[in-house]
């Protein structure tokens, strides 16, 4: 179908009827027209996610090949309305009935963005809805990129004339003025009489008068009040204005209005942490603009006095921020980091680095960090830090949930260059091993690395793992040695599978037999089928011919080298057993069919019903008459033979004429084939037309579609595969029986064993040796050998070299898919004390003392991808107390209830020789210290 252009469309009235076709097209050429012209204020409509795939596959966008497709079920007809109802929450809370989104949406899972001009079109074709609609921005106007505005702030406006409510909208993008110039079109009042302050949890904190700034620079976040304050009689008059935070309570300015900044601590408490901090400022340093947060609504300020325990203050919940709570309750509870911003830090700003913030991540973290560990605080929003982190990192600037641990990487890592040591940073070249001793060449790489990288992250996060990759066909070992800032270490269940194959011989010696393997979820089809020799006993002059059957029907033969990822659980996966160099004889394929033996040709498409699962045997390339590929198949046929229609003297091959042993077939070198005193066949084949057969065979397509006679004298030599269509009636039935090939099992059948698996559990030590496992690079990473000049599917090994001071343990719990992301609940049984690294860190040179590390903080992810929760629990160290950070909620919990199927990160501290042994005087943990392999 020729499209002429977009625009002809945009005017044209409804198309229908439309064909699939051309639906496609047309919201193909639609979508290349918007993306190519997309600006500021363009609209994109969500559309159900599910209904989306269902359109895609109904227009032929998506074929039932492709991987995950299945994930959804497959449209057969042209879909229904569009359903976006499983989008938007049941009842809207909205003044203008503006349908309120569900608040945990991902786009490419639950829903999919199209420009203004398809949804048009789809809504003209299908109607359905409802209709949501949302503003495309400028994220970054160096970059001309743009983002959807998803979720845009929603704010709760309170009118202090007569304490009226409403609910408004805008992109957190927009600027200040024009939020000024919102709320005037709502309330009807002239912008130069109003003033707007922020009213975060009902309190007059801010008015904001930088009319430049966006509303999310001045931390306006989700769902927060602000207040409209009318000048009347030139007069401003307020009776909240009492409520004003006082600016006292800030410990430090995080940016102050003037040009200088400084860190001074004050004399520390008795245990060891300083609540109370000076304010002299140098004028070293400058800050753009003022950041100074003043109404992180925190209750009471201890002046210095210790009146209750520090540290255990929670964090408001900014909208969908569980994720980044619990990342940072677990750094500020990390010791080092909280001695480092307790003092003076100001010296290690690094305002020249252009990979950091020039300082001002750095200082919202510290600041943050003193206010959750100054006394008598209950709870504290942290704004002023998301909006910091935001600028950093773009990803986190909305209110979607993401993953802990990805913000966990950005967070450190931002906090690093912001505190690099390094001002600027020296060219070095990396170096191949080159025959260099281990520990010559790591010590070599980790002073270049400390070169360009120097802050008290390195210092306290980062360790060294070797890396050893070798070439599968030259065997080149390139070694090299790299930092790592956490371990991400795979749950066994994530990187193996289990995989379900029947085995059928192709010489007609057994019954067909169901075997289950594992295997390495990124390995080949030849790992398979060699797990799969071992299961079933191969015999060393057999081979494996690894095949999916669909509708009756061989769909596919699988390559050795094809990767395993391409077969889904749903597939049903057969191999026959066949002779070693089979490949160079005539391959016959045997399809079933059940249909009337005496019915006329005219009816045979219509009667036509393919059952069971096909045979597969060979013969040799010149032994293709009528009487060879009868008796062949006889022989495959063998096994299936009924008990009672032979006499017990009498063998079951015999009643359908035994066929040629393939064992008797000689393969040379040069693939040729020689017989020792074959016997093609007992049928005489002078009278075998006049005969009444045992069974009859057509020749066929691979689908099965015609049959055609087999000639007494065919020669099959210059075809690679014969198929057969054989005929199956109330006689064959008599004497073959069916089941033993009726019914193929899945690859994986997810229910099975499910039950098991959730009460299964695995303990840190496995997933370690799981991680550091020899094992091969996937096809989608392949290694470029210096030595064969090409990419290789290299064989990879990781082994830890340098161990931090403070490991991170994170537990990839979660598997990704094109569709939708899994989580495991696998229970990890991880130690509390006394983690022993020893077996792990090959690098023995470094000092004597053994690498043994306590856990101080666990990150929790409860629930699914879609509507998960985090939470952290963290240790007082000085207190040896555990308790539970929930966002704002901080509770008390027991050692004993640390250990949950909800872990996701672990952070562990490594036990000096001079500090104080908690596992002195607690129970060690026996039962991971004896798990260990």
């Amino acid at each position: 179908m020729t499209i002429p252009s977009a625009e002809g469309f945009l005017e044209a009235a409804s198309c229908l009827p439309c064909t699939a076709e051309e639906e496609r097209d047309l919201v193909a050429a639609l979508t290349r027209e918007a993306e190519a012209n997309v600006k500021d204020g363009d609209l994109r409509y969500l559309v159900s996610h599910s209904w989306w795939v269902n359109w895609q596959r109904y227009v032929g966008l998506i074929s039932p090949g492709e991987n995950d497709v299945d994930m959804f079920p497959q449209a057969q007809n042209r879909p229904g309305e569009i359903d976006n109802s499983k989008l938007v929450l049941e009842e809207s809370s909205s003044v203008d009935d503006e349908p309120e989104l569900q608040r945990t949406l991902r786009e490419g899972e639950d829903y999919t963005l199209v420009p203004q001009e398809v949804w048009r079109k789809l809504h003209g074709w299908y109607k359905g809805g409802p209709e949501l609609s949302r503003k495309v921005i400028c994220d970054s106007l160096t970059s001309k990129s743009y983002i959807v505005d998803v979720y845009p702030l929603r704010l709760k406006l309170f009118d202090e004339r007569d304490s009226s409510e409403r609910i408004l909208r805008i992109s957190r993008k927009a600027t200040v003025h024009e939020l000024y110039s919102l709320v005037c079109s709502l309330m009807s009042v002239e912008q130069s009489k109003i003033h707007i302050w922020d009213y975060y949890q009902k309190v007059k904190s801010k008015k904001l008068t930088n009319l430049n700034e966006t509303v999310e620079e001045a931390q306006l976040i989700m769902d927060q009040e602000i207040i409209l304050e009318v000048k009347a009689d030139d007069t401003w008059c307020s009776d909240l204005g009492t409520r004003s935070t006082n600016n006292e309570l800030a410990l430090i300015p995080v940016e102050p209005s003037t040009s200088s900044f400084s860190i001074a601590g004050d004399p520390t408490l008795s245990n060891g942490f300083s609540p109370g901090f000076g304010s002299s400022f140098s004028r070293d340093n400058s800050f753009s603009p003022s950041l100074r947060d003043t109404e992180d609504g925190y209750s009471s300020f201890s002046n210095g006095k210790k009146d209750g325990i520090h540290g255990l203050c929670g964090l408001h919940n900014l909208g969908n921020t569980c994720f980044m709570s619990s990342a940072i309750q677990s750094l500020v509870h990390t010791p080092p980091l909280v001695d480092y911003f307790l003092k003076d830090y100001s010296q290690e700003i690094n305002t020249e680095n252009p990979l950091g913030l020039q300082g001002e991540l750095a200082i919202a973290f510290g600041e943050l960090l003193r206010k959750l560990w100054s006394a008598g605080q209950t709870s504290v929003a942290p704004r002023v830090f998301k909006t910091k982190l935001s600028r950093f990192a773009p990803q986190f600037s909305g209110y979607n949930q993401h993953d802990s641990q990805e913000l966990l990487a950005f967070l450190l890592d931002g906090l690093h260059e912001d505190l690099n040591r390094v001002k600027k940073k020296p060219y070095i070249e990396a170096k191949d091993a080159d025959g260099h001793p281990d520990e010559e060449l790591a010590e070599e790489c980790w002073n270049y690395h400390k070169a360009r990288n120097d802050s008290i992250i390195v210092d306290k996060f980062q360790g060294q793992y070797k890396s050893t990759l070798v070439c599968p066909d030259c065997k080149k070992i390139s070694v090299t040695f790299d930092p790592f800032m956490y371990l991400s270490l795979p749950l066994p269940s994530t990187v193996t599978r289990m995989m379900s194959v029947t085995v059928f011989s192709g010489t007609g010696d057994i019954l067909p037999m169901p075997y289950t393997v594992k295997v390495q979820k990124n390995g080949v089809c030849g790992d398979l089928v060699k797990s799969l020799s071992v299961t079933c006993c191969l015999r060393s002059n057999e081979m494996l011919l690894l095949a999916e059957v669909y509708d009756h029907r061989i769909y596919r033969y699988w390559n050795l080298a094809d990767p395993l990822i391409h077969i889904k659980d749903e597939d049903k996966l057969v191999a026959y057993k066949l002779p070693v160099g089979s490949e160079n004889l005539l391959r016959v394929e045997i399809l079933h069919r059940a249909v009337d033996r005496y019915i006329s040709e005219s009816m045979f498409n219509i009667t036509r019903k393919l059952i069971g699962s096909p045979l597969v045997t060979c013969i040799p390339n010149d032994s293709t008459r009528k009487s060879d590929i009868y008796a062949a198949v006889s022989a495959v046929l063998a096994p299936f033979v009924r008990a009672k229609v032979h006499s017990p003297d009498e063998p079951a091959a015999k009643v359908n004429s035994n066929g040629p042993s393939l064992d008797g077939i000689v393969l040379t070198d040069n693939g040729t084939t020689g017989e020792k005193d074959v016997s093609t066949s007992n049928v005489d084949e002078a009278v075998a037309e006049d005969e009444v057969l045992p069974f009859q065979l057509w020749l066929t397509d691979e689908k099965a579609n015609k049959r055609d006679p087999i000639d007494v004298d065919s020669n099959g030599a210059s075809r690679s595969i014969t198929r057969l269509l054989m005929d199956w009636s109330d006689r064959e039935h008599e004497v073959y029986d069916i089941k033993y090939m009726d019914e193929l099992p899945v690859v994986f059948k997810p229910g099975f064993m499910s039950k098991k698996n959730r009460q299964e559990a695995v303990n840190l030590f496995s997933c370690m040796d799981t991680f550091l496992k020899d094992e091969p690079l996937g096809p989608d990473d392949m290694w470029y050998c210096p030595r064969c000049k090409e990419h290789k599917q290299a064989s990879k090994k990781l082994d830890l070299w340098r161990l931090p001071e403070i490991l991170v343990v994170h537990l990839k719990r979660f598997s990704y898919s094109r569709y939708m992301k899994n989580k495991l609940d696998t229970f990890v049984n991880f130690p509390i004390h006394d983690l022993d690294m020893s077996r792990y860190a090959k690098h023995s040179a470094r000092s004597d003392q053994p690498p043994i590390y306590e856990l101080y903080a666990v990150i929790n992810h409860y629930g699914g991808m879609g509507g998960g929760h985090y939470s952290a629990y963290a240790k007082l160290v000085e207190e040896n107390s555990w308790y539970h950070f929930d966002d704002s909620h901080v509770s008390s919990v027991g050692e004993e209830e640390i250990r949950t199927p909800s872990a996701y990160l672990l952070f562990y501290q490594r036990v000096s020789s001079n500090s104080c042994r908690v596992s002195k005087v607690v129970t060690v943990d026996t039962d991971m210290v004896d798990s260990q392999p």
